[in-house]
């Protein structure tokens, strides 16, 4: 499982982020800038955009584990997808905390 993990998880994990934030954020120094910016459109806080885009992977995982395997994308990629956003998640909680102190 270690091997799997640091041979292939989290090697794909970094580069699907660095691939997200090229295509969502448009800004190297802000990695929330897409939550923040949809956040201020519908006048809620990043964390909960994060949590919709988090609850459409949850659902995809959710539906395969239900016995529906044919999706569109292959499950791999929605749990990929979660894992990426629980990290953001991480990073929004780290930041909210070193703004407080």
């Amino acid at each position: 499982m270690s091997q799997l993990m640091n041979g292939t998880i989290f090697p794909k994990l970094d580069s699907l982020r660095n691939a997200g934030q090229k295509e969502y954020a448009h800004a190297e120094e802000n990695a929330f800038a897409n939550f923040e910016r949809v956040g201020e459109h519908l006048g809620i806080p990043r964390e909960k955009v994060l949590s919709v885009y988090m609850l459409k992977h949850l659902d995809g995982v959710m539906a395969y584990l239900n016995g529906h395997t044919s999706q569109r994308e292959d499950v791999r990629g929605r749990i990929s997808d979660l894992m990426v956003y629980l990290c953001l998640l991480w990073g929004m909680i780290e930041e909210n905390e070193n703004k407080e102190n």
